[in-house]
């Protein structure tokens, strides 16, 4: 298939309308078959769930062009399981995991010109998500649903390298004890945003968010899970029941205990000892990994060893890996890629 004309080596990481995307809808008790369409707009009541008690949850992956041409797209089936928990926590009804990962397949092959040819750095980037449809005025689940799949080509999200980045201890709680921190759940984002244009305003690339109980215990960001370094090469993620279980995340660290022979620890990470670990990153399904060259806890700066100028070493061989095994440059452990 011939790709679309589209300046692959300067996209950014923003929406363009491909040609299908992919529909189905849940009333009386029940998911229709489903199928794709080529209109990109929704046409919804007033009075929609998704618009008076915030039911909406999404899903994020990408599909890539391998270096020997083929499409594929990387561990959808664990975009599905975490959709179907992010949906029962809100009452809503779960689509089918299998049905998921055959519509994002579906997706993708339809707009497989979109998909970026090898070495461009660029990806397509799959969205599938879940809203209610029906008017809702008490405050109560919806009855009726949607759930949708669209794509978009997205440029890397480091053009030029990834410059390590610069943190703030926010002020603002992510989320609460036993709250909903751990689905990807809109609602969560649109609490991050008034702390991420804050961090910002103040000169800095994002938050890092401390639990809401003690604020002594590293969470998360506002969209990426944290990686921390040690000095003895030990890679530590920080546990808690209200990070959002990383797709990437638990990918790195099996790629740092099994290809790299790292070891690892998933534990309560404090604030105080942020200070000893020789690197840090965020990871996510936008950039891998991106490096962390410094945080600020209200004036006290926290620097790492691996500094402002380029990733660490071990950080660096984690994105390396990584990113080998969705381009097919590394054999990926079974079950990791689908092929479209």
């Amino acid at each position: 298939m011939d790709k679309k004309n589209i300046d692959w080596e300067n996209l950014g990481f923003d929406y363009i309308a491909t040609d299908k995307r992919y529909v189905a809808n849940f009333k009386d008790e029940k998911w229709d078959k489903g199928g794709l369409t080529e209109d990109s707009n929704i046409t919804l009541n007033e009075c929609a769930g998704v618009f008076q008690y915030a039911q909406t949850v999404f899903e994020g992956l990408k599909a890539y062009t391998t270096e020997d041409g083929r499409i594929v797209a990387f561990r959808p089936d664990l975009n599905a399981q975490r959709m179907v928990d992010s949906a029962k926590r809100l009452e809503m009804p779960a689509f089918p995991a299998e049905r998921f990962v055959e519509a994002v397949v579906k997706t993708i092959r339809a707009n497989a010109a979109y998909v970026p040819p090898f070495g461009s750095g660029a990806t397509l980037y799959v969205r599938p998500y879940m809203f209610g449809t029906n008017s809702v005025i008490g405050v109560k689940p919806a009855d009726e649903y949607q759930f949708r799949v669209f794509t978009t080509p997205v440029g890397p999200y480091f053009k030029g390298g990834a410059t390590p980045l610069t943190l703030c201890v926010s002020d603002y709680d992510r989320a609460a004890p036993r709250g909903t921190g751990d689905i990807k759940a809109g609602l969560n984002y649109a609490m991050s945003l008034h702390a991420i244009v804050t961090a910002h305003a103040n000169g800095f690339d994002e938050n890092m968010y401390l639990d809401s109980a003690t604020r002594t215990k590293v969470e998360e960001t506002g969209g990426a899970n944290f990686i921390f370094i040690t000095k003895d090469n030990t890679v530590v993620t920080p546990k808690s029941d209200t990070i959002l279980p990383s797709i990437t995340r638990r990918s790195l660290l099996y790629v740092a205990e099994h290809y790299l022979g790292l070891k690892v620890e998933q534990r309560t990470v404090y604030l105080e000892e942020v200070k000893d670990f020789a690197e840090c990153g965020l990871c996510g399904t936008a950039a891998v990994i991106s490096p962390v060259g410094k945080i600020v806890d209200h004036g006290k700066e926290i620097c790492f060893p691996s500094g402002m100028e380029e990733m660490g070493a071990t950080i660096q061989k984690l994105y390396d890996t990584l990113t080998g095994i969705q381009m097919g440059h590394i054999e990926a452990p079974k079950g990791w890629i689908k092929e479209i």
